[in-house]
C-alpha cells in the first residue's frame, strides 16, 4: 500500500505545491488548511490531476481542541501516517518593534510554533507505527538570522529550528527523522499576507532577481523524504542564487 502524508497549511503556496509533489509520487495525501473552498479546490486538483487519494481535514492548527480531534481520530484506512510535512505558517507585518501590532505577533507565535507543536503531538502515536517514519518542518532563512523590522517572525522561525533540533533528539529512540528545511525569497502568498493585501508592496520584494517557487520548495522536500531509512537530512537551507542569506540579495538595478 502506499505510503501516507499528511501536509498541513494545503490551500497555498508551499504546502499546496507539496501536496501535488507528493500526489504525483503515489502518496495517500492527507491535506489540512482553515480554508474549506481552497482545501477541496486542493484536494479536487490531487485527485483529478495525479488520480490520488486525498483526505481533507479543515481546521485551525491554533485551536488545540481542533487539532486533538480531527488528527486524533483520523480514520482506520487513514492509517499509520509515515510522514509529517509541518508547513502551516506566516508572517503578519514588517514594522520596527515599538511600532508592531501584538494580534500580529501572537498570531504568528500561535501559528508558526504552537501549531506546529499541536500538530506534531496529536500525530506522533501514528509515526511511531509506521515505518521510516519522519517529520519535516518549514523553517525559513529568517531562522537563521535576524533582520530589521523581523522582530517576532524571526523570533518564531529561530524557534522552529531549535524545536526541529530538540525533536530529532528526543525522538531518536522511535527511528523518527526530523528535517528543517529553510527556504529563502520564494514568490508566494507569503508577502501578499505579510503585508495584509497591498499587492504593490508584496511585488516590490521580488523584484530584481528570480525567487524560488513552490514548486521549487516542493521538490526539496520531497528529496529529503525519499531517502533511505539510514540517511536524514537534518537542517537543508535553500534559496535562490540571487539571495545569500535572509537579508543579502543581488538585484539587478
Amino acid at each position: 500500500m502506499s505510503r501516507i502524508a499528511l501536509v498541513t497549511g494545503a490551500t497555498s503556496g508551499f504546502g499546496k505545491a507539496i501536496a501535488e509533489k507528493f500526489a504525483a509520487e503515489n502518496y495517500r495525501v492527507i491535506i489540512t488548511g482553515r480554508r474549506k473552498e481552497k482545501l477541496e479546490a486542493t484536494a479536487a486538483v490531487l485527485r483529478e490531476k495525479y488520480k490520488a487519494e486525498v483526505l481533507t481535514l479543515c481546521f485551525d492548527v491554533r485551536e488545540r481542541k481542533a487539532v486533538e480531534e480531527q488528527i486524533g481520530n483520523l480514520p482506520a484506512e487513514w492509517t499509520p501516517v509515515s510522514l509529517l510535512v509541518n508547513n502551516a505558517g506566516l508572517a503578519l507585518g514588517r514594522d520596527f518593534f515599538d511600532d508592531a501590532q501584538m494580534d500580529d505577533w501572537e498570531t504568528m507565535i500561535d501559528t508558526n510554533l504552537k501549531g506546529l507543536i499541536y500538530v506534531t503531538r496529536a500525530l506522533l502515536p501514528q509515526l511511531k507505527k509506521s515505518d521510516n517514519p519522519q517529520i519535516i518542518n518549514i523553517g525559513s532563512t529568517a531562522a537563521k538570522e535576524v533582520y530589521e523590522k523581523g522582530n517576532v517572525y524571526c523570533t518564531s522561525k529561530h524557534a522552529v529550528d531549535a524545536l526541529s533540533q530538540s525533536m530529532r533528539i528526543d525522538l531518536l529512540r522511535h527511528g523518527i527523522k526530523v528535517t528543517a528545511v529553510h527556504p529563502g525569497a520564494a514568490e508566494t502568498e507569503f508577502s501578499l499576507v505579510r503585508f495584509k493585501g497591498d499587492e504593490e508592496m508584496a511585488r516590490s520584494v521580488y523584484q530584481g532577481f528570480t525567487p524560488l517557487s513552490a514548486v521549487d520548495v516542493a521538490n526539496v522536500v520531497f528529496y529529503c523524504s525519499s531517502l533511505p531509512p539510514h540517511v536524514c537530512i537534518n537542517d537543508l537551507v535553500v534559496t535562490g542564487t540571487a539571495q545569500a542569506n535572509s537579508y543579502y540579495f543581488h538585484k539587478s538595478q
